[in-house]
């Protein structure tokens, strides 16, 4: 059982637009996001970017048209952007207005997004223009918006644009005092198990994420990624990572083109990768057929579902013999938790998965509490001891720690059957039956 991290000093402000501005600082001339932006006639695909400076900047001007329109600290504001340099911009920028994004993945269908983004109650909505028709649709769902940005031209809406709020000379823009406990931002789940519901993210939860993954995983600054998930391109401005984005529909993974995969890690030397396992599959499929290498990756990481030793095993032949491929357990309430990788999955735990023992997501990670408990879907209000079990037996997962997220946004029924209280801390049941090995895993 590992202890619990020390507390936060909750006093200090803490802002996560804090980690772009050191950034900035330490590598300002360095690339932050690559965006294929279009294709000469023979497909060769020219890219436009941003460096940590200018990203620093723009994010700066954003930040001070955001609070002259009405967008300023505590204002929950839908953001609708396809990922690419203004994504990236615009979220920066709310952060350090202290304002709070609310996003939800596409994927889950136009219904139950509409239907997140209402329970949001936002008073900004920022948006393409297909968005900005949509809340025209569907003015109903959208009647406590108040201040709305286009990003592009804006047709038969009120508001600004997003030309019209960088419009302006630079100058430094003081971040808002926020604090470690202060929201950040809601993240819908996708609703795959349930009901999507929205997850409330604070300053000192993302800080918690990004020392994690740090640490665990040995990210050094002036490496690159490629994020195949857009939430998590936002870690590596504060990571020091120059972020690729790729070109694909990340709605649609498993329908990936893996030679435009292959191009992106080709083109910039990408030493980190993020996928899906789908998306892992499909490239691991054409890597393999085609007996391709991918020598300049130090690690990939998978996550979002689970991954077969299958998988693993088919991606890792177009690896180094010394790279790994990494898979993290978590949710979108708590991420991550444990982790493991391929080395270990393919010597030791597979020949257990493949008899039905379920996969291994490894081991807790430091500052990490993770039990297992007695089986129920009855709300838990209170923490015991009792609840746990003996180390073999199966039960449900719940977790502890800086990085578990505390409650959903006005949804106490949610907040009942997911929590549990134990004096000033708090349990998450993840809703996962699991169990842990003799060695901890």
């Amino acid at each position: 059982m590992n202890d619990l991290v020390a507390e936060r000093d909750n006093s200090k402000p803490l802002n996560i637009a804090e980690h772009l501005k050191c950034t900035a600082l330490d590598r300002p001339f360095e690339k932050a996001v690559i965006y294929p932006s279009s294709r000469d006639s023979h497909g060769r695909v020219a890219y436009t970017h941003l460096t940590f400076r200018q990203m620093d900047r723009e994010s700066d001007q954003v930040a001070f048209g955001l609070e002259k329109n009405g967008i300023t600290r505590g204002t929950r504001t839908v953001i609708m952007v396809r990922p690419g340099l203004d994504f990236f911009v615009l979220t920066f920028a709310l952060f350090k207005v202290g304002a709070v994004p609310v996003m939800v993945d596409p994927g889950m269908g136009i219904r139950r997004m509409i239907r997140c983004l209402e329970e949001s109650r936002p008073a900004g909505f920022i948006g393409i223009p297909l968005a900005h028709m949509m809340r025209l649709v569907f003015p109903k769902y959208f009647r406590s918006v108040r201040h709305a940005v286009t990003v592009g031209p804006r047709l038969l809406w009120s508001g600004c644009t997003l030309n019209q709020l960088r419009n302006r000379p630079w100058k430094p823009y003081p971040l808002a005092p926020t604090h470690a406990n202060d929201t950040a931002a809601i993240l819908f789940t996708t609703g795959s198990t349930g009901p999507a519901k929205g997850v409330v993210y604070t300053h000192g939860i993302f800080d918690a994420q990004i020392r994690q993954i740090r640490n665990r995983l040995e990210i050094a600054p002036g490496e690159i990624d490629l994020p195949t998930f857009p939430l998590f391109a936002l870690f590596d401005p504060a990571l020091g990572m120059t972020a690729v984005i790729p070109d694909m529909d990340p709605t649609r993974p498993g329908f990936v083109n893996p030679l435009r995969i292959l191009e992106a890690i080709e083109n910039h030397g990408v030493t980190n990768m993020f996928a899906s396992p789908a998306l892992l599959n499909r490239v691991g499929g054409y890597g393999s057929k085609h007996n391709i290498k991918l020598s300049s990756l130090k690690r990939v990481v998978s996550a979002g579902a689970p991954v077969s030793p299958d998988n693993i095993e088919q991606f890792s032949g177009m690896l180094e013999d010394d790279v790994e491929i990494f898979t993290p357990y978590g949710a979108t309430e708590s991420f991550p938790l444990t982790l493991i990788g391929s080395r270990e999955i393919l010597k030791d735990t597979r020949n257990l998965s493949e008899q039905g023992y379920g996969n291994c997501v490894g081991r807790v990670l430091s500052g990490i509490r993770l039990e297992i408990i007695k089986l129920t879907d009855a709300p838990i209000s209170q923490w015991d001891d009792d609840l746990m079990i003996p180390d073999g037996e199966i039960g449900e997962i719940v977790a502890q720690g800086d990085l578990v997220t505390r409650e959903y946004f006005r949804n106490p029924r949610a907040d009942d059957h997911a929590k549990i209280s134990q004096g000033d801390h708090f349990w998450h049941r993840m809703g996962d039956l699991g169990w842990r090995d003799k060695s901890g895993r």
